[in-house]
């Protein structure tokens, strides 16, 4: 790793990272470039050098800034815009990027009208067409909360000027142009995958060989992330030098000179590239490999490391806001890992030793990244990159391009090898699905802040130098503490914390015990699902406790549920369930009696059997306690199951602290409770209001019982209910009772030290 410091135009990449940096996020920044030049003066780096550093640090700074007020410039419809190759269409929907004539881009979605408009968008390419548009440009949807998607950060990262929701449109005329010509033939090499392919093979194909991801199941996703391999199903560095080899290596067998076949593959290289995607990953293999051939054909000295700092380079200046974007992040700095540890590669012995140490460089380096944006990591990828690099690489990869090769020269032979292939790649899915179901192999430690990551990344690096040096046992020790203290930092919190998780509508709340002696999850929400058009379906829909519960959980560093209370059956409450019980260890389940037998609990049956899950029915009168917290559940008193006003409802006690959650609680059940557990529920502190602040629940009495000195209402922004109900809001209103809806203000999170109650909420 000494060598670093001899590659000048690494310096020159971190001036311009960081001269883009300031310019988006705060002048603060340039700090490091007095820290980067006082280095640089120290290891006596010609003057000339210092000086070109700042030149270059202001010309980049001015050239984001310049790049950045081309966004501020205000965009008003109706407009002529064209479209990109980057754009999806999914069910009904029409999304993806437009560019303007000033070659601003703007997200834009179109809703088709019918199944025929949908067919006709969906059977050519769109990219180079131009619209004259009307629409309406509207606020991207805020997150949830802390560790959802953020539309307004993806804009950024794709430097994009805001969301169109076009109204109408009117097609112009196709503005041809090379990247339009090569987006039509990747269009057509896609379609013509789906027709030659049989349909279990047609995804990994369009995904190796075109770099489209699609149409790739969530589920398999979701298993090659488990397994920390889903680089693989992407193109990749390994994937281009593959390309490249192959491609120089026909031209040189068809008796082109050397020189001339390395111009040829110069010219190829850019525009397979753009035929492949244009992936960050695959343009940063692209130009490496184009920068060392370039390189050599001039007979320049450039190192791996110059190759890929110049690459670097290229792309901020292309594009200064794709730093943001995790695949450029993670895809650089793999490389970075593989390129500080090529000595150390290169003593490995065998194969399986290199991939195995090319496995472990790159995951150390990268793992702050993984923390920082995923809040989990695979602990089994060191052992599966072992076996499928190798596969993916020389035999997955390789047999994809001869049959897409065969299916266009000769279709019966790629029938016949299909035959062949098909069952044997099958059976490897089936072994992949069998492995990711294994428990622990992920290591969720949450959303570490950013002075940990800087640790953290200190922490890698100077493992890898340990690792250059053969000095396992203190490489390890110096990997392994600091990531035990981010594992251990969410246990020396001292509150109690109570999170109502914005899931839309519906409920899900969060309840941490001091020292996280304790986790418990009160619902899951889920989307009420209404019958509609086979054409308007979704390829992978839309799952609250997917997309929203589980990566609150995760964030936080929750890999482990101690108790899973189901309020009621309705979907509102339990849809989410079954994707969190895929993902978080659950210890056990509580249920309102005779509510399994309800349809909507189907789903989360099946994969709690699966998982061997202890699920007891609760009811008035069971109660736990875990320290100084309390749980009694005040409701039902019965064991038949007629809906609302069977929700198990929860009191919650902690010193003086009195929280009460009440499911979906109705007038009947709320009247019930005043006769039957006055005491218990009499001034709350916190009160969750039942059926979301429907019009039949929060009565006058109950209100005036409880007296809470906070009423939280979680509900969905501009939901079709109407929720809450203009007289609830009244009523709590004429009771001076303050209150939080979570579609208005995001998820809300309660605090108490044993002393003061207090609370914050996500979009304040």
């Amino acid at each position: 790793m000494g060598n670093i410091l001899k590659n000048k135009w690494l310096y020159y990449a971190m001036t311009v990272l960081i001269a883009a940096g300031a310019a988006f996020e705060s002048a603060w920044l340039f700090l490091w470039l007095v820290a980067l030049i006082a280095f640089c003066y120290y290891k006596r780096l010609p003057f000339v050098h210092l000086i070109a550093l700042a030149i270059v640090c202001g010309a980049m700074y001015g050239y984001t800034l310049w790049q950045m007020g081309k966004l501020s410039e205000p965009l008003t419809a109706p407009i002529t815009l064209r479209w990109t190759s980057e754009y999806k269409v999914d069910g009904a929907s029409l999304r993806g990027f437009m560019k303007d004539e000033k070659g601003r881009k703007i997200y834009v979605h179109y809703t088709f009208r019918s199944e025929q408009e949908k067919r006709y968008y969906n059977e050519q390419s769109l990219a180079g067409q131009r619209f004259f548009v009307e629409g309406q440009l509207v606020l991207p949807e805020m997150p949830a909360h802390a560790y959802s998607f953020a539309m307004t950060h993806y804009l950024k990262s794709k430097h994009a000027l805001g969301v169109l929701e076009i109204s109408s449109w009117r097609f112009i005329d196709v503005q041809h142009s090379f990247t339009s010509l090569l987006a039509q033939q990747r269009f057509g090499i896609l379609r013509h995958i789906e027709k030659t392919f049989p349909p279990s093979l047609v995804t990994e194909a369009q995904a190796l060989l075109i770099g489209s991801q699609e149409q790739v199941d969530a589920d398999l996703t979701r298993a090659y992330q488990k397994l920390g391999i889903t680089h693989l199903f992407a193109i990749s560095g390994l994937h281009v030098a593959l390309i490249s080899m192959l491609f120089f290596e026909v031209l040189l067998r068809l008796h082109v000179r050397k020189e001339l076949a390395t111009v040829l593959l110069l010219v190829i290289l850019p525009a397979y590239a753009l035929l492949a995607g244009g992936a960050p990953s695959v343009w940063r293999a692209v130009l490496v490999v184009e920068v060392v051939m370039l390189a050599r054909y001039l007979k320049w000295q450039l190192s791996a490391l110059d190759a890929l700092s110049i690459c670097f380079i290229l792309f901020l200046i292309w594009q200064p806001a794709v730093f943001y974007q995790i695949g450029f992040q993670l895809s650089f700095l793999a490389t970075l890992s593989l390129i500080l540890s090529s000595k150390l590669l290169a003593s490995m012995q065998g194969v399986l030793m290199q991939t195995l140490m090319m496995t472990c460089v790159c995951q150390v380096l990268v793992y702050p990244l993984l923390l920082l944006h995923f809040y989990e990591m695979s602990l089994s990828s060191f052992l599966t990159n072992v076996l499928f690099v190798p596969l993916f690489s020389f035999v997955i990869l390789p047999l994809n391009i001869v049959f897409l090769i065969l299916t266009y020269v000769l279709q019966p032979l790629a029938s016949l090898l299909f035959f062949l292939y098909e069952p044997c790649r099958n059976l490897l899915t089936e072994g992949i699905f069998f492995v990711q179901s294994m428990p622990y192999q992920m290591w969720v430690a949450g959303k570490p802040s950013m002075i940990v990551v800087v640790l953290l990344f200190c922490s890698a690096c100077l493992t890898l130098y340990y690792f250059q040096l053969q000095r396992w046992r203190l490489a390890l020790f110096v990997l392994i503490v600091p990531a035990l203290i981010v594992q251990l930092l969410p246990y020396t919190n001292k509150q109690l914390l109570v999170s109502f998780v914005d899931v839309g509508q519906g409920d899900c709340i969060v309840i941490e015990l001091p020292y996280r002696r304790a986790v418990y999850v009160i619902d899951t929400g889920g989307l009420l699902r209404f019958e509609q058009e086979a054409w308007k379906q979704r390829h992978t829909e839309y799952e609250v406790g997917r997309q929203v519960v589980v990566p609150f959980l995760k964030g936080k560093g929750i890999g482990k549920v101690d108790k899973l209370i189901l309020t009621h059956a309705d979907a509102d409450h339990v849809e989410g369930a079954e994707e969190l019980l895929r993902e978080i260890i659950v210890r056990e389940v509580h249920v309102s009696p005779r509510s399994l037998e309800k349809s909507v609990m189907g789903d989360f049956l099946q994969e709690a059997a699966s998982k061997k899950l202890v699920i007891r029915e609760q009811m008035a009168g069971d109660a736990w306690q875990a320290g100084k917290a309390q749980f009694r559940y005040l409701w039902p008193k019965d064991v038949a199951y007629e809906g609302n006003n069977d929700s198990l409802v929860l009191l919650m006690q902690f010193d003086e602290l009195k929280i009460l959650l009440t499911g979906d609680l109705e007038r009947e059940g709320e009247l019930a409770l005043v006769q039957t557990a006055y005491e218990e529920i009499r001034d709350v502190s916190i009160l969750k209001l039942g059926h979301h602040g429907s019009k039949t629940s929060s009565i006058d009495e109950f209100i005036e019982v409880t007296n809470p000195q906070l009423a939280i209402i979680m509900a969905g922004k501009n939901n079709r209910y109407n929720h809450p109900h203009p007289e609830v809001t009244e009523r709590l209103q004429s009771h001076q009772i303050a209150y939080l809806v979570t579609g208005e203000v995001g998820t809300i999170t309660i605090q108490w030290d044993g002393n003061q109650l207090t609370y914050t909420h996500f979009k304040e």
